[in-house]
């Protein structure tokens, strides 16, 4: 992770040796501890796919009831993001965080304990809750802490623990389904043992984390001066163009903006679509132990990781970003729809396929809405995106659980998913063009 910075000094000059230093030791100490922070935050939101069956056999949960509190918990999340922000603000980083993750290990353990349909809707609601904020938090913890030229590589390696989450947590999940004893069941052990560890990790966030690099021990004198004096810098030019209060509704008659929530919208629908229901599909394909669902539902995520990867490449060398999104889009969008014309097998590899397109074109939509954006209302754009397109963490499960319930089937739901796919595909050309 070391680097060396093209970044002067604050007196301009040669760069800074010192603050390669210091940034070299940022990145060692706190972005592996935010990967795997965000790695037991991905699988504690949702491991819920992987116990559906066991729901609705215990607790009588029906598809319908399933889809709506895997949903819920993204209203929650969207509802309380702000406030967490504000609040994080206000108490510090280390505090703030430790408390995010404090609270949402003790929701995430106390889902073992729900009895029925309100309990389990109340829970991931206020697991929701609990969770709201970390994601924006870590974003503006590495203002605080990383200037401009750092921050873009950081976030491609904090995300990266999503992409590990999504790979990991199949045969974790389905290895802890299989514990039985102390008059439990495996999917209550399930969500005690991966909400413990969580829990767990708050200490080492606690003991590990600084709010602010003034307190940052082990940063040399000269290596904090340098990076407080970069980074003020870097904010004072920020504050010269800083607009006044921008609304939501004002930033939403912008079209272009108005595109950009609804192409991550729809690729967040497939995304969730499929996290939250692929574990079903597995399981009709044949007689398979928890552990081997798990298995087999890490298989798209491993292929979706190397498309990532290797549409990146493509995108840096030919540059045409809206042409590659677009392509990714199709792809999902095949993919969704060739899984609602065979068996649970043919289903499975199709939805491999669309693997490919929807994470790759989660990771290359992005560049497009920072190149539209003016500096001045970027943040707060990029905050309403995330929001907004993450809503379709709530519509995808609800919908593909109200199918089930009415129709015995989600094929609906997948052909839906196919067709917000190329629509997005469609409308993703005309975000090109200059600023308005």
């Amino acid at each position: 992770m070391s680097t060396v910075l093209p970044t002067t000094t604050a007196g301009g000059g040669a760069p800074s040796s010192v603050l390669a230093s210091a940034v070299s030791k940022i990145k060692w100490r706190i972005l592996p501890l935010f990967v795997v922070m965000f790695i037991a935050n991905y699988i504690d939101r949702v491991n819920i796919g992987f116990v559906r069956s066991h729901l609705e056999a215990d607790l009588g949960i029906g598809a319908a009831a399933f889809g709506f509190g895997a949903g819920i918990f993204f209203l929650a999340y969207a509802l309380f993001e702000v406030p967490s922000n504000i609040l994080q603000q206000r108490f510090g980083a280390k505090a703030w965080l430790t408390r995010i993750m404090a609270t949402w290990g003790i929701v995430a353990t106390g889902m073992a304990f729900v009895q029925g349909e309100t309990s389990f809707y109340v829970m991931r609601f206020l697991l929701g809750v609990a969770e709201a904020g970390f994601f924006p938090g870590v974003v503006y913890y590495f203002t605080q802490w990383l200037p401009n030229a750092e921050r873009g590589k950081a976030m491609a390696i904090f995300l990266s623990g999503s992409a590990l989450a999504s790979v990991v947590s199949g045969p974790l999940s389905g290895a802890l389904l299989q514990i039985e004893g102390g008059g439990l069941h495996g999917w209550q052990w399930m969500f005690i043992i991966e909400g413990v560890a969580s829990i767990l990790l708050c200490f080492v966030v606690w003991f590990c984390l600084d709010s602010k690099p003034s307190d940052a021990k082990w940063l040399t004198d000269a290596e904090r001066h340098e990076l407080e004096t970069v980074i003020a810098a870097e904010q004072k030019e920020r504050e010269k163009s800083k607009p006044g209060h921008v609304s939501m509704f004002s930033l939403l008659r912008d079209s272009r903006i108005a595109l950009f929530c609804f192409i991550y919208f729809a690729i967040q629908l497939t995304i969730y679509g499929a996290t939250f229901w692929l574990p079903s599909i597995i399981k009709k394909m044949g007689h398979y132990t928890d552990f081997q669902i798990g298995m087999f539902n890490s298989i798209p995520w491993i292929i979706s990781i190397a498309a990532m990867y290797m549409f990146a490449s493509l995108a840096a060398r030919f540059k045409r970003q809206q042409m590659w999104v677009a392509i990714a889009l199709v792809i999902a969008a095949t993919g969704m729809f060739m899984s609602t014309v065979g068996g649970p097998v043919f289903a499975f590899v199709a939805i491999c396929f669309a693997g490919i397109g929807f994470k790759a074109a989660s990771a290359l939509f992005w560049p497009i809405p920072q190149a539209y954006l003016d500096a001045r209302i970027a943040a707060a754009v990029i905050a309403l995106i995330n929001s907004l397109g993450n809503l379709g963490g709530f519509v995808a499960p609800a919908t593909f659980g109200y199918l089930e319930q009415k129709t015995g089937s989600i094929q609906g739901g997948l052909y839906g998913l196919a067709a917000a796919s190329l629509v997005a595909a469609a409308l993703v050309f005309l975000t090109r063009g200059p600023k308005k």
